[in-house]
């Protein structure tokens, strides 16, 4: 169930968790339950890398026995055998189990990042959410956590045995020969020279590009699945298409683009440490050696086993390059989620006093270069409709999202039974505040549960009763089980509709303050003659803010403030409004000789 699925119930109230205590969560902070964990990691794969070294030296001294001058030892010769087999066992033990372990740490980190994600999202404002993209967030807490796999279940191993190994190996290279054991570092030396080429910032550059592109492309093709049924049906079918194609151009383009960037490098670090190279390196230095009476010849075959162990494990860390990479770019698209601030909420909270809400020198902006609302005064009485009408982008739902404290204004306050919604609990608030919006979202769950979001234990009768209210019970009728017709799976419904199971929702949570922001845009014109009706006879003390879009539902309201570039410039009774030809009757009338609603 989502936060804006519980917002438009009336009933969101955000978790209590380390996310709301202000507190930015650092990626240190939830590593560190599981610090136990990494150290088991951390042992059981130097003892297997350790181990796995048994093998290598096994075969290097069966060869200097079996090419000495001197008579073979069997039993010697036998006992290395057993050793190197020995050796390769517990290597095969230990590394299967640090890669257990590692696996299990990473779901339990996983499951945090997700927990942590989600205490997040479920406290932050749920204005915030209207200002990102769906598919962003959702790669968020899908791929970007499931990124960071790399980091925790393979890297540590890894890094144990890219350091390990190749000290353990140089130290016993350096008692053989000095000489070649520099020689064979040749290729490591090369293979890490090329590493910084691929942290500059052209390369960097690209790589940011390269995620966003990856995140625009997330967004087209959730937008276009979500909303191509609207999109053809109004004929805009071959623009959704275009849309999703350019996203889909952009990424190939950017993806390109990385590719050459990172090619040329990539190739040249594969070359150097490729089996063959190191070899060839080690033979030719050998050879010069020995045939310059530096060495003998059975010294060279400990180079040949090991020089290649040297080069394996930077190898497989060159190979994860860009799995750490994109581990640690995910991280930060992750921590910058759990570093946004929480909604505030009082230490002790106030309770208000009577329903009247108060606008007093409301400012805001949801940046600080642009301000959207300039100084709001309004008072909203118990008991009355007041309607907002304006120009698009006149700041009309800014205004109404400020009294369900989707946000917070930047100066000014906004006040409910004498009290700042800041100092009100946000349990209290959405108890007391119920909203419909435009932009309907209904849960995959039957209709009679949709109606009854907030109040679960509702019984059948009384969502019947706010149904017909809504002028939906009939149409719930026609469905395949009625009131037990799981929507999404057994039917979608129309815009209009489902609209109308929203308005059933916000009756039955029957809050003293109603907030309609462009609740019947898709409504005919019966139904939302129903929905004002409803809404008159539950009407009592009730406070009314509502978007107004059609003169009916402005003729009903007991006050009209119009908007005009984040101020309101008039208000009053809307006859009265229209009788002294002021700024609403000049915007009145422009829409109605264009025959439009007043949007």
């Amino acid at each position: 169930m989502s936060t804006i699925e519980l917002a438009e119930a009336g009933e969101f109230a955000p978790p209590r968790s380390d996310a709301g205590s202000g507190t930015e969560p650092s990626v240190a902070g939830l590593l560190r339950p599981h610090l136990g964990g990494f150290a088991a990691v951390v042992v059981l794969q130097v003892i297997g890398a350790l181990a796995g070294l048994a093998p290598l030296l096994a075969v290097v001294e069966l060869g200097r026995t079996l090419l000495a001058p001197s008579p073979i030892d069997h039993d010697h010769v036998w006992q290395v055998v057993a050793v190197g087999a020995v050796g390769l066992l517990v290597r095969l033990v230990f590394t299967a189990a640090s890669s257990g372990v590692g696996h299990l740490v990473d779901g339990k980190v996983q499951l945090a990042f997700r927990r942590q994600l989600a205490a997040r999202l479920g406290s932050v404002p749920i204005g915030w959410f209207s200002r990102r993209r769906t598919g962003e967030l959702a790669k968020v807490v899908g791929e970007d956590v499931s990124a960071v796999h790399p980091l925790i279940a393979h890297t540590p191993s890894e890094l144990v045995s890219a350091f390990v190994v190749p000290v353990v190996s140089l130290i016993y290279l350096f008692t053989i020969d000095w000489r070649l054991t520099l020689i064979t570092l040749i290729p490591v030396v090369l293979a890490v020279a090329l590493v910084p080429l691929m942290m500059t910032a052209a390369r960097t550059r690209e790589q940011q590009e390269f995620d966003a592109a990856m995140g625009r492309i997330a967004s087209s093709v959730v937008e276009f699945v979500q909303g191509i049924a609207v999109v053809k049906a109004f004929g805009g079918g071959e623009r959704a298409h275009r849309a999703f194609r350019t996203a889909a151009d952009d990424f190939v383009n950017t993806f390109l683009r990385w590719v050459r960037g990172m090619s040329g490098i990539a190739a040249g670090m594969q070359l150097a440490l490729s089996p063959p190279f190191v070899l060839l390196v080690v033979l030719v230095g050998g050879a010069a050696l020995i045939t310059g009476g530096g060495m003998a010849p059975a010294d060279l075959l400990p180079f040949l086993l090991l020089g290649l162990g040297l080069t394996a494990p930077v190898a497989a860390l060159g190979h994860g390059f860009d799995d750490l990479q994109a581990a640690g770019r995910a991280v930060t698209r992750i921590r910058d989620v759990l570093a946004v601030q929480p909604l505030p909420e009082p230490a002790r909270p106030v309770p208000p006093q009577g329903h009247r809400v108060e606008l007093r020198g409301v400012r805001f902006g949801y940046d600080a270069e642009r301000e959207v609302l300039r100084g709001i005064d309004l008072v909203l009485e118990p008991g009355t409709v007041t309607a907002i009408v304006g120009a698009s982008g006149s700041g009309k739902s800014t205004l109404v999202q400020l009294l369900p404290r989707f946000f917070d204004p930047t100066a000014g306050s906004v006040v409910l039974g004498g009290v700042d919604l800041r100092e009100l609990g946000s349990r209290e608030l959405y108890r007391l505040v119920s909203f419909v919006f435009q932009d309907v979202r209904l849960l995959r769950a039957s209709v009679a549960d949709n109606i009854a979001l907030a109040v679960p234990h509702a019984d059948l009768d009384d969502v019947v009763r706010v149904a017909r209210l809504a002028n939906i019970h009939d149409r719930i009728l026609e469905l395949p089980h009625g009131y037990d017709t799981v929507l999404g799976d057994e039917v979608k419904l129309s815009g209009g509709e489902a609209q109308r199971i929203s308005i059933a929702r916000a009756l039955l949570a029957d809050a003293p303050i109603l907030v309609l922001d462009e609740a019947t845009a898709f409504a005919d014109p019966q139904t939302e003659q129903a929905v004002r009706g409803a809404l008159t006879t539950l009407g009592g003390d009730r406070t009314i803010l509502v978007i107004a879009h059609r003169w009916e539902t402005i003729a009903d309201a007991d006050t009209v403030a119009l908007l005009e570039n984040g101020a309101i410039v008039e208000r009053g009774k809307p006859a009265e409004l229209l009788a002294n030809h002021g700024k609403f009757a000049a915007f009145w009338q422009s829409h109605a000789v264009q025959g439009d609603d007043v949007r």
